[in-house]
């Protein structure tokens, strides 16, 4: 935990889409902005920030546990290797990581996320039972072992966290119960629900709960519409997986006549709260479906590209207005301008352009565009009904590290753009959430034990 600041003054910060010059900013006792006001001479009480100023991003799509399983699969064994080899392998992670070990992996997870710009943590939460795969409760612990380990690395660490109990009862369209091996992830409406409840019940500080569902395959559409009027009245956030993989797509046709997008929005009266993760199979006019009842999509370029998914019609989907936020998923990448880069160069690359997401008209910055985006995008994720350095908005920022080799010499005005695309090592010099200042917590020694534990060395 850092020193409380309620009154800033920065000689540049990023307000409202643009930069602007001597900014005074005042935070309430409620960890808020109360106010943010450009052209204004220093006050005389008010902490000088040591560098321009912005928006701390939103971490939409988290599974904290499988950081302790990257860099743990870059060889290949077998003829072929793509996203359900790799599924298998990481089960070796869900299998055998305990509350204590997930602690110390969540704790370790956050304080990177914290130092790469991220602020606030959505947790794709379906990692609940004991390793036998029955619930906590009936070894005598508490069912809540997992939620709880997340929850307290987060309030260790500073982080803000939304945790999404998931649904998730099978294996697949054509598999009605869930394999040996998914054994710990099994949860029905009324154990989703309940979780919720329970860690909304904690009342913890910057820390908050809603409810996903893991994916068409993994649920039955009984169970998805019996959660969908469950939280009828619920404002909190819904998150699901859809369309990452070809195969996915192949098997609900088959199963349902439909693809899951296009399945999702005939069956599902989408709105605001619902956040499509990665959605990377698309056509048009599943866009424009989506497009149409104000739900969002969460893209994880970082792990999109490890996983071989594929890459998403993102020109489409900045054009169709869809809000957009980012998601560090499995955690290969960990800061937000190493995943927009991903996001962008992908695009670059397969269509053989540059400056594929900007757009003159709108906005010339292909950086810009895209943070603008995903800062929005990102509030949504988490249910937050304002978000940056505005009035209103929990009191988060980033001090740019200028002195960073990546930004030296570079002109103010370009500075957010060589954030993203210069490839600065250490591009945050400074993080607040909720009007404090958090300094990286010493979890090495910790994360280490964990992952020998996890990994004996051979």
């Amino acid at each position: 935990m850092g020193a409380v600041s309620r009154l800033l003054w920065a000689p540049r910060a990023w307000v409202e889409g643009a930069w602007a010059n001597a900014v005074t900013l005042r935070a309430g006792a409620d960890g808020c902005w109360v106010e943010v006001i450009a052209d204004t001479a220093c006050p005389a009480d008010a902490d000088v920030m040591p560098g321009a100023v912005m928006p701390a991003m939103i971490n939409a799509h988290s599974h904290a546990f499988q950081r302790a399983f990257v860099g743990l699969s870059e060889r290949r064994d077998s003829a072929r290797d793509d996203f359900w080899s790799w599924r298998d392998r990481m089960y070796a992670v869900a299998l055998r990581i305990t509350p204590d070990q997930l602690y110390a992996v969540a704790a370790h997870l956050y304080a990177e996320l914290l130092n790469g710009g991220y602020t606030h943590t959505c947790e794709f939460h379906y990692l609940h039972h004991a390793e036998d795969g029955q619930p906590y409760a009936s070894h005598g612990g508490d069912d809540g072992a997992m939620s709880a380990a997340l929850a307290r690395a987060a309030q260790d660490t500073g982080m803000g966290l939304t945790i999404l109990p998931v649904l998730y009862e099978r294996a697949g369209f054509a598999q009605p119960v869930l394999r040996e091996d998914q054994r710990r992830f099994a949860t029905d409406v009324s154990r989703v629900l309940q979780l919720r409840d329970t860690i909304r019940a904690w009342k913890l500080p910057n820390v908050d709960a809603g409810v996903a569902i893991h994916s068409l395959r993994a649920a039955s559409a009984v169970s998805i519409h019996e959660l969908v009027r469950a939280c009828a009245s619920d404002a909190a956030p819904i998150h699901l997986h859809i369309a990452e993989q070809t195969s996915e797509v192949a098997d609900c046709l088959a199963a349902t006549g439909l693809r899951p997008i296009e399945w999702l929005t005939r069956e599902v009266a989408l709105d605001a709260r619902w956040q499509l993760v990665h959605a990377t199979h698309t056509t048009p006019e599943e866009i424009d479906a989506v497009a149409a009842t104000g739900a969002g999509v969460v893209l994880c370029p970082g792990t999109e590209a490890n996983l071989g998914d594929g890459l998403c019609d993102l020109p489409r989907w900045l054009a169709s207005g869809t809000p957009l936020s980012l998601g560090t998923d499995s955690h290969v990448a960990r800061t937000w301008p190493e995943e927009l880069r991903l996001l962008e160069y992908g695009q670059r690359l397969a269509l053989r352009q540059r400056n594929v997401s900007a757009e003159p008209s709108v906005e010339a910055s292909t950086a810009a565009r895209l943070v603008g985006r995903c800062l929005a995008g990102g509030a949504a994720a988490v249910g937050q009904s304002r978000w940056g350095l505005v009035a209103g908005a929990r009191a988060d920022l980033l001090v740019i590290n200028d002195t960073d080799p990546a930004l030296i010499g570079i002109p103010p005005s370009q500075l957010l753009d060589a954030l993203v695309f210069a490839a600065p090592a250490r591009p945050f010099a400074l993080v607040m959430v909720a009007g404090a200042w958090r300094a990286p917590a010493d979890t090495s020694e910790a994360f280490g034990d964990a992952m020998a534990a996890l990994w004996p060395r051979t």
